[in-house]
């Protein structure tokens, strides 16, 4: 697309984000809506930045003095004392092209500065001379293209130019300062010593890598913290390293890591941005140069930031004069893999005496234990949304343990055999990601039956090396969790991904399931790694005597939290079991259709036996919703109409208008009245 005024306009929406860049250290809140004029000293927000109709773009206007009446192009030609007119324009295009990014083809032989020039904003003329303050002046940097030796620079160390351009490194033709002395100095690339610059909010730092003395220079005023890479992160993530440079940063970035740099390895980490980034990323991992300096500082941060769980990670050491930090290591050929590999390193050393611990819990499939007489079997997997929490519930012998079976084994199953998944759309495990399941009631002898079952019906062998399967019944209660913690951090890394995670018997990593408090701190972290490992944790618990309602205060949070709720139900007198829906995402569970499994004598496990169609889909749904009325009254015999509608949309995980219309429905089917003198609503007996 050509550098021209029009197609400036149509990719910088009619000019608004010509306005937004150069107006941004200025109090312009937006369009229509008032601000100071940053040009002189304004004492009534009368400037609007509005979209002109006629002209079809933004302009600028002051309604208190006619004089600043302009389009996004007059203000860029005000700022840098250009003409809107002539040659002026096309300087006018091209600085409005680099300093947006636009990558609009123009004329490169153009040298513009990148940074807004600061608004010279008139001074009301004061008594006395002495009491102005001497500004210091900021001479914008003169950038231009990288050049083929500039490129290659950055390429030893895996930096392209679209990471230069994420992180707004600049090439620098020449720059003009003042020194603390007074006397004015520049600077220049040279093919010999090149320039760049990492441009920050009104100041800039320059990088001359090649420079014996001036490696490091700094023009303008540095307010606040400097942390180079901090906009460039995600929202969320499962590392972050904390480097010692911005060439570090880079080139983690470009093998796909996240990184941040301060301004220094010595320079002292703010506890208040790492609080914030803490919650946001699982590791902060300061890895700093493998020199004295270095180490001594990655130890001093380690021990600053104890708090919140920073790990240091000691790079390989290099040969005689050859490199010392992340980005030599990747010049030196190492690949992404080679330092996730020191990660895991770190993370096994770490994890040491918590893997000891469970090693003796771990399933050994090819090492039954003694058969001890069966007392309760039942099987874990997972099912669900990425990202999501998904709770499962039934009461003994439902068949419960075959549905979770069935999932799981097409969850391990493969493209060439046909497994019956019991009517379950089941995601197969194509990248060999880990699958983990924890147990917390089961005996080991049981639990080994159960995984046993899993691999007759998935039709394999012997189980693949990426399932693991633990039984917790031996670990002590408060240690339960920690273990499940560590031990999905490791397999993450390991096998590259978590799959499925299934807790079976959740409430035992609890004291009780009435323990308000600890029971939103459990939910609350799962939810939170569910989100961090990309995965879905299957919670596997008990439901309330109702039948309609998960037990205790941590039944009450996973039924908010959890993105659906399933519960397997056995037919009285038949070998049928029903699966149906407590709770869905969108819509109503009442609109899921239930699914049946069979008993099958000959392989002794349920198969899939089509749906369960009562007589009518409206009749099921209203025998339903009168079941889950009765359960709602048994708790409480009377309930004001916000007490109703509250508990509808919480047990079947509706909007409010839903649960009003369930209401009414009610009302119709003769379920409830409603009692006028109280203004409460009672069940029919």
């Amino acid at each position: 697309m050509k550098l021209t005024k029009e197609n400036i306009l149509s990719v910088t929406d009619r000019g608004l984000r010509i306005f937004e860049h150069f107006l941004r250290n200025t109090s312009f809140r937006g369009i229509n809506k008032g601000f100071h004029n940053p040009f002189y000293e304004d004492t009534k927000p009368s400037c609007r930045v509005y979209f002109n109709k006629d002209t079809q773009q933004y302009n600028f206007k002051d309604f208190g003095d006619s004089a600043f009446h302009m389009d996004s192009f007059a203000l860029v030609a005000h700022l840098h004392q250009l003409s809107t007119k002539g040659a002026d324009f096309s300087t006018i295009l091209e600085i409005i092209n680099q300093q947006l990014d636009l990558n609009l083809e123009g004329t490169s032989s153009i040298h513009t500065p990148s940074l807004t020039p600061a608004i010279p904003v008139q001074k009301k003329v004061v008594q006395n001379e002495l009491e102005q303050e001497k500004e210091n002046s900021f001479i914008p940097p003169i950038f231009r293209n990288f050049n083929l030796e500039e490129r290659d620079y950055w390429l030893r160390y895996g930096v392209d130019l679209g990471v230069l351009n994420q992180y707004h490194v600049k090439a620098v033709e020449r720059f003009e300062s003042t020194s603390q002395a007074g006397k004015s100095y520049s600077l220049s690339s040279t093919s010999n010593e090149p320039m760049f610059a990492y441009p920050g909010k009104d100041f800039v730092k320059y990088y001359r890598p090649f420079s014996k003395n001036l490696r490091f220079l700094y023009q303008g005023k540095k307010s606040g913290t400097y942390c180079f890479g901090l906009t460039q992160l995600p929202k969320k993530g499962d590392i972050l390293f904390i480097t010692g440079g911005e060439k570090d940063v880079m080139s983690l970035a470009a093998k796909g890591f996240h990184a941040i740099a301060f301004n220094s390895e010595t320079a002292n980490i703010p506890k208040s941005i790492i609080k914030r980034l803490r919650f946001r990323f699982k590791h902060l991992v300061l890895l700093y140069d493998n020199d004295p300096t270095g180490l001594k500082s990655m130890q001093n941060q380690v021990a600053n930031l104890k708090s919140y769980g920073a790990k240091k990670l000691i790079l390989p050491a290099f040969p005689e004069n050859s490199g010392k930090d992340i980005s030599d290591f990747f010049a030196q050929g190492h690949s992404r893999e080679d330092l996730l590999r020191l990660f895991i390193e770190l993370l096994e050393k770490e994890y040491e005496e918590t893997m000891a611990m469970m090693a003796s819990c771990e399933v050994q499939f090819d090492r039954p234990p003694d058969t001890p007489d069966p007392i309760l079997q039942i099987n874990d997997t997972v099912i669900g949304s990425v990202g999501n929490l998904l709770a499962l519930t039934g009461p003994e012998g439902s068949g419960k343990s075959n549905f979770l079976g069935a999932v799981l084994a097409g969850s391990i199953g493969n493209d060439q055999e046909e497994i019956d998944t019991l009517g379950a759309d089941v995601l197969q495990n194509k990248s060999n990601k880990a699958v983990l399941v924890y147990d917390t009631e089961q005996s080991e002898d049981q639990l080994y039956r159960n995984v046993h079952q899993v691999m007759r019906r998935s039709k394999r062998g012997k189980p693949p090396e990426w399932l693991k399967v633990y039984g917790l019944v031996s670990i002590d209660r408060k240690d339960r969790m920690l273990s499940i913690l560590q031990s999905m951090d490791q397999f993450y890394y390991k096998y590259g991904g978590i799959q499925l995670v299934v807790i079976d018997g959740i409430a035992d990593l609890i004291d009780s399931v009435n323990d308000e408090e600890k029971a939103v701190a459990l939910i609350d972290e799962l939810f939170r790694l569910a989100g961090i490992y990309n995965t879905c944790i299957l919670c596997v618990l008990h439901l309330s005597p109702s039948g309609y309602k998960l037990r205790g205060h941590l039944g009450s949070e996973i039924q908010r939290k959890a993105a659906g709720i399933i519960a397997v139900e056995k037919e009285e007198g038949k070998d049928i079991s029903i699966i149906k829906a407590l709770k869905v995402r969108d819509g109503s569970p009442l609109d899921v259709p239930q699914i049946q499994m069979i008993w099958d004598h000959e392989h002794k496990y349920h198969v899939y036996g089509g749906e369960n169609i009562p007589s009518t889909p409206q009749n099921r749904k209203q025998e339903e919703l009168k079941q889950i009325a009765i359960a709602i009254f048994q708790e409480k015999s009377e309930r004001t109409y916000g007490e109703l509608v509250t508990e509808l949309c919480s047990r079947l995980g509706v909007k409010e208008r839903m649960g009003r219309n369930y209401v009414g429905t009610l009302k119709k089917l003769g379920v409830v009245y409603k009692n006028s003198e109280k203004d409460e609503y009672k069940i029919v007996k």
